[in-house]
């Protein structure tokens, strides 16, 4: 049986122009590589996940590939990881400055990639000073992290910083599905938005759940089959609920909120996505806060059509209520009556100054 590799590795950029939602980054790499105007010293920080690491390995081979004819080699012998979560003490550093002076057998540069550096410990930083500041011309150090206020201002300052920003919902879905492709996989679109909402920003977390559930549903990805695997509350959810909120049906809005806490559903989460619903649904009134809404077409039509049948005074004394309950949650001694105590308050809503008539249909 072949050996299966994760799609995180097997499909890790190997250039640039691979990098998912850097543009901003990459190009500045690639234009201070052309124009002999990169430093020494690189700081790459942001979430966990977005390209830190994968960008310092390809800076790293692209500045040794000059001259050479192999576009192939990987200059792994000039690449030097370092893990500072586990490697950050004084003597780790001193190794590492030993290791600096010898200069490289091929290739034009050696290249430090220290990971986690805001786990160094300070005197480890304190010897590492010195070196970062005036490094040998063959020498470049890149520095990844994902907490840089835990660095000290003297590093931060010897070092040219680059902040990775994290991966949209939209970038990340576009990805999922050339991967998709590439595998022979077919898909729903929101089902790729779905498992790029989950990762939250992560390319790498993104890859991980789409290996999750195409061993859950197979070569045929649906939104409904995602949506059940990974345990999330689709819009599909909230545009019922919401339904059943604007036709004041309270018996059936209590037992639909039974239902999905017998579904496992957080409750406290379930009234955040109450509060993001009616928001979307507020920049859903005007043409120009539409694209505001992160989602796809066929959703986007579901929540027009819920727009059209709402006022906007309702759906800010909504949010007001929701955003209310979610305050007071965690206080709660009862919290399920507080979340059903907010549905019916959301049921009886009073807006245009009327009282909004209780049906049983």
């Amino acid at each position: 049986m072949e050996q299966f590799i994760v799609s995180a590795r097997k499909y890790r950029p190997q250039t640039f122009k691979d990098v998912v939602g850097q543009q901003a980054i990459t190009n500045t790499l690639v234009n201070a590589i052309e124009s002999n105007h990169l430093a020494q010293a690189l700081l790459f920080t942001g979430p966990r996940g977005v390209g830190k690491t994968t960008c310092a390995r390809i800076l790293a081979r692209k500045i040794n590939q000059e001259g050479y004819d192999d576009p192939n080699e990987d200059f792994a012998f000039n690449v030097f990881e370092l893990d500072a979560a586990s490697n950050n003490s004084v003597d780790d550093i001193r190794n590492l400055i030993d290791q600096v002076r010898i200069p490289p057998q091929t290739g034009k540069y050696k290249v430090y990639i220290i990971d986690e550096v805001h786990m160094l410990s300070a005197s480890a930083f304190n010897a590492f000073l010195k070196t970062l500041e005036e490094p040998p011309r063959h020498a470049i150090f890149i520095l990844a992290t994902t907490e840089k206020h835990k660095i000290i201002p003297t590093i931060l300052s010897r070092c040219q910083i680059f902040d990775f920003k994290r991966i949209t919902i939209a970038d990340a879905a576009a990805y999922l599905a050339e991967v998709a492709r590439s595998q022979g996989i077919t898909y729903e679109e929101e089902a790729l938005r779905i498992i790029a909402q989950k990762a939250d920003g992560a390319m790498r977390d993104a890859l991980s759940i789409f290996d999750r559930v195409v061993s859950y549903c197979g070569r045929n990805l649906t939104r409904q089959a995602v949506a059940e695997n990974l345990n999330v509350l689709d819009f599909e959810y909230y545009i019922r609920i919401t339904d059943l909120i604007l036709a004041g049906n309270i018996p059936v809005l209590l037992l639909a909120f039974d239902d999905i806490l017998a579904k496992g559903f957080d409750a406290h989460h379930f009234v955040s996505g109450i509060a993001s619903h009616f928001r979307d649904l507020m920049v859903c009134k005007t043409p120009e806060t539409v694209n505001l809404l992160d989602i796809g077409n066929e959703g986007r039509q579901q929540f027009s059509m819920q727009a059209n049948r709402t006022s906007m005074g309702f759906l800010l004394q909504g949010i007001e209520i929701a955003t209310d309950c979610e305050l007071k949650y965690k206080a709660s001694l009862n919290q399920r009556l507080l979340v059903e105590l907010c549905l019916m308050q959301l049921a009886s809503l009073v807006f245009e100054g009327e009282k909004k008539k209780i049906s049983n249909s």
